[in-house]
């Protein structure tokens, strides 16, 4: 059975967009998360997603891809479905979040560098509890 994820993702850039608000999308960046690297901050990236910000937005069922200007230059952005954390307006804060599992890879080349036990059961652990399954929450 397909994700929900995507579809409501859909739903609330088309309400922001409706009632004339920006909405915003909050993305965990790893390996597979294409954006400009030096706008990211802790592992986090926050993209305005508003139809006057970006160039040919297609939210997908697996990826959301679009062309945006940072600092003048153009950047093709691909954020695969699975790496957004939340999307909401910046207007008045409301939105959805969702879970995000920690990718094994990146845990497992965290965990080399540091010298630490990787936490591959872990993130086993979280992936599988609900895979797919956002989580409804209001922000404020």
């Amino acid at each position: 059975m397909q994700s929900t994820k995507p579809y409501l993702i859909r739903a609330i850039h088309e309400w922001c967009t409706d009632q004339g608000f920006t909405p915003y999308l909050a993305v965990k960046v790893d390996a597979t998360t294409r954006v400009p690297r030096e706008f990211v901050k802790g592992g986090e990236i926050v993209l305005n997603v508003g139809l006057e910000a970006t160039h040919q937005l297609l939210i997908g069922n697996a990826e959301i891809t679009f062309q945006a200007r940072f600092n003048g230059k153009t950047f093709p952005v691909v954020v695969p479905i699975n790496r957004v954390a939340a999307i909401y307006a910046r207007d008045n804060g409301e939105g959805m979040a969702f879970e995000v599992a920690e990718s094994v890879a990146t845990d497992d080349s965290a965990a080399q560098a540091s010298g630490a036990v990787p936490r591959e059961a872990e993130s086993r652990a979280k992936a599988s509890a609900k895979p797919g399954r956002p989580v409804l929450t209001r922000i404020k």
